[in-house]
């Protein structure tokens, strides 16, 4: 859980989705997809953060589940509710990513906390999630880029504001985030469909197959 909203303070190119908004979905899929490295064989791994055992941090786990429930291929997802990743296990976790896909484009999912005008914001970008820099916990940052979802308002007594979060909004909040996942991967290129490159050896330059 990502307490503080480090990236919307920064303004750092973050694009912020209202998840009420009725194109909600398909703003999150073109925004996944923009980010994504271009005709790239690098596997693409979607690493859910958070715990059930918290509501406002039930966010990341809540997607993953809702995941597993898709046909999200080339898509990978880790971090449900029945196999979460949270503090105690993280750095294991991610070593086991990393075991099981080479090189994987990685893309952090975690709850944060931010002002009351953004509660219900769904924010992609850039660079890593830092899931406990709120609360001085030591946790690697997650991910090559980030989606987070903010849940509830920041500044005061944050472990009470967000064991007190409303389930309803973190669960309207994941379905969204996850049917937008899942709209990208529907429009994901697929490597049957790239340019077959023709190699003419003596030019040294590759030429595309019509």
């Amino acid at each position: 859980m990502n307490l503080k909203n480090h990236f919307f303070e920064r303004k750092n190119n973050v694009a912020k989705i209202n998840h009420e908004d009725d194109l909600a979905a398909e703003k999150l899929a073109s925004e996944i997809l923009d980010h994504l490295p271009n005709f790239s064989t690098r596997p693409i791994v979607f690493v859910c953060i958070g715990t059930d055992r918290s509501t406002g941090d039930s966010l990341g786990p809540l997607i993953g589940t809702l995941l597993q429930e898709k046909e999200i291929a080339p898509y990978h997802v880790y971090g449900t509710l029945d196999d979460p990743i949270h503090a105690v296990n993280m750095d294991a976790k991610l070593a086991e990513i990393k075991q099981i896909h080479f090189n994987p484009f990685i893309i952090g999912i975690d709850a944060c906390l931010g002002r009351l005008k953004s509660v219900g914001s769904i924010q992609v970008g850039n660079g890593p999630v830092k899931p406990g820099a709120g609360v001085n916990k030591e946790l690697p940052e997650v991910g090559n880029m980030h989606i987070t979802g903010i849940v509830n308002v920041s500044g005061f007594m944050e472990f009470f504001v967000l064991q007190n979060t409303r389930l309803n909004l973190v669960l309207k909040m994941a379905k969204t985030i996850a049917n937008g996942i899942f709209e990208s991967s529907q429009q994901l290129p697929k490597k049957q469909d790239w340019p077959k490159l023709n190699w003419d050896l003596e030019a040294e330059q590759p030429t595309v197959a019509e």
